[in-house]
């Protein structure tokens, strides 16, 4: 079937070119020699597309590669007796097909084999086609039993690009749209390596709410810049390029991950530590009784794990996360690449976590809940829910500012930390608080209700600027989060359990709590592997309160945030019970709110497409 003999979809019918009416004059045409206008990636005009023609040698080519593998490992007898002579094989089938001048029927049926192998894959590439329209994104394969898959735009959660170290080599990529749901994913397996940027590109513009002319010049731009030059020149520059466009994101808003402390957290992890005590109990075993091959045993085991550990930090160099138009791009990979856009209003939950090992050094792990899963596994070969593996608070914070940019303004932390600071020292009285008093930042009034004229202080030289411009709101959301990971509790914002916990929380009581901040609940707990939960509001699908014996006993109550299913539960225990009802009823009236207000899902409704 060609892609003449579909016909076109009636999302998108053909507007032909109409004469100007008398009553309406023509419009002005440009010259002849001015460029034409830049395209963009032409996959999105709801018409019928194959894949890149290399698909066949890539899908097949493996399984061909295999086969082959089998053979010769079969025959490597016959080969060594080739060159060293040898006494043969008198039940050999070769032996026999030799001997009974069947080669020419032999070398027949392994071209017919090999031929209706290769057509085989040819037919199914053929069969093979996608089309993206303003709706869906959707895939018919299949030669005799034939398959559809649909993804609707509106449920995309991700759309992540992996690029197989084979695949570069050809200049190709495969492309994964991850829809909501479970097995919803539609895969697009391969495209050309700039086609598949530029499609995502296309098709996350179509699921923004906007039309695609604001992008159409830089969209033909690249095209036209990836188009240049020879086939080897091509794949060099891809091979040697960075994991991410610098021209895609503002260099402050990229988020790397230092090979040094990747290393650490990996050492520190707990299967290294596991590993290291299994050997060391390993050896005191075999030296008390005197039978070192117990060592042997465990061989097998400290090869596969250490491999495990190999590939974990293999697959995390040039891990990088940044801000885009689009939403957050998470790239990692040496060999073969992977990187993935999460739109925004696609996270449900956030996780942020600190193991026992990792506190003197200061890391953090990220994950986050998902209304989809991926075939791919993220970096560290740990699932795609984990965002960061190891970062330090300040890369923990721009994640955050990435991953909630409604909530936290990028790099406004430390103008959050220098006002409170400075509002703290002018009224604990000094220098600071005469040279206030004086500029007119802090007159009487101030000194009860203990703010300050952040603009006069600004204008004085005392306030460093654009610290005036953070907010109220943006300045208690920072806090709030810090002092969810490194406060030990207290009156630090958060409602803490009352002293009644300590029998259920031995460590943990005084800074087991929750928050609200602008459009979050925060939900911190543990003091031994310290951990806070950040759920945006709009994402919360239900609240459920729950008392066991115990917990009844000691007036103390659950609370439950349900989202969508992954490796994060917004459970938070060992409230008191009239705190727990203010939780529920507090959340039930915001949540609601945010929720009826809440546009993420179309984050570009709003923007000129001109």
């Amino acid at each position: 079937m060609s892609d003449s003999d579909i016909p076109p979809t009636p999302d998108q019918p053909p507007t032909p070119d109409q004469p100007p009416t008398p009553d309406q004059p023509p419009v002005a045409q440009p010259p002849i020699d001015a460029p034409a206008p830049a395209q963009h990636s032409g996959l999105t005009d709801g018409q019928w597309h194959r894949l890149h023609p290399a698909t066949p040698l890539l899908r097949g080519g493996i399984a061909l590669i295999a086969i082959l593998g089998i053979i010769i490992n079969t025959l490597r007898e016959r080969f060594v007796e080739m060159f060293v002579g040898g006494d043969g094989y008198a039940d050999d089938p070769i032996d026999w097909i030799l001997r009974e001048g069947y080669v020419g029927y032999a070398l027949g049926a392994i071209a017919v084999a090999l031929l209706i192998f290769i057509a085989g894959f040819y037919l199914s590439w053929r069969m093979h086609t996608f089309r993206i329209t303003n709706e869906v994104v959707e895939v018919r394969s299949g030669i005799l039993f034939r398959t559809n898959r649909r993804g609707r735009l509106d449920r995309i959660q991700g759309i992540n690009i992996v690029r197989p170290f084979v695949a570069r080599l050809f200049g190709a990529a495969k492309l994964e749209v991850n829809v909501a749901g479970q097995d919803a994913n539609v895969q697009l397996a391969y495209l050309g390596s700039a086609q598949a940027d530029e499609l995502r590109r296309d098709i996350l513009r179509l699921a923004s709410g906007t039309k695609r002319a604001a992008d159409q010049a830089s969209a033909g731009a690249n095209a036209s810049a990836n188009g240049t030059g020879s086939f080897i020149d091509q794949r060099v520059s891809e091979l040697l390029s960075p994991e991410l466009d610098p021209n895609l994101a503002p260099p402050e808003s990229v988020v790397k991950m230092h090979t040094g402390r990747l290393l650490g957290s990996i050492v520190l992890n707990d299967t290294a530590v596991f590993l290291v005590l299994l050997i060391i109990a390993s050896l005191i075993a075999a030296g008390t009784s005197g039978q070192p091959l117990l060592l042997l045993g465990l061989l097998p085991l400290i090869i596969g794990m250490g491999s495990v550990l190999i590939a974990r930090f293999t697959k995390s160099l040039r891990y990088s996360i940044a801000g885009t138009p689009d939403g957050v791009r998470v790239g990692f990979g040496l060999f073969t690449t992977s990187n993935e856009t999460l739109p925004p209003g696609r996270i449900h939950s956030i996780q942020i976590s600190q193991p026992l090992l990792w506190r003197p050094f200061g890391w953090w792990e990220m994950k986050v809940n998902r209304a989809s899963k991926s075939s791919t596994q993220g970096a560290s070969g740990q699932q795609n829910t984990t965002i960061l593996p190891v970062g330090s608070l300040d890369d923990v914070m721009r994640v955050l500012a990435l991953m909630l940019p409604g909530v936290i303004r990028e790099g406004a932390l430390d103008q959050a930390d220098e006002k409170v600071a400075l509002e703290k020292v002018a009224l604990d009285g000094g220098s600071l608080e005469t040279d206030a008093l004086e500029t007119g930042a802090l007159d009487d009034s101030s000194l009860e209700t203990g703010a300050l004229d952040t603009g006069a202080l600004e204008a004085a030289g005392l306030l460093d600027a654009g610290v005036a411009d953070v907010s109220a709101p943006a300045i208690d959301a920072l806090l709030l989060l810090r002092n969810g990971l490194t406060s030990r509790g207290g009156d630090d914002g958060f409602v803490n359990s009352p002293r009644a916990a300590a029998p259920l929380r031995w460590f943990s009581w005084r800074r087991n709590g929750y928050a609200f901040g602008p459009s979050i609940v925060l939900l911190r707990k543990g003091a031994v592997w310290r951990e806070l939960i950040v759920v945006p509001e709009p994402r919360v699908q239900s609240i459920a309160l729950t008392q066991g014996p115990l917990e009844r006993r000691l007036g103390l109550a659950s609370l439950l945030l349900h989202t969508v299913a992954g490796p994060i539960t917004a459970k938070l225990g060992a409230v008191e019970r009239t705190r727990a009802l203010e939780f529920f009823l507090t959340s039930s009236r915001t949540i609601v709110t945010a929720a009826s207000s809440d546009t993420s899902h179309r984050w570009r409704s709003g923007e000129d497409p001109t």
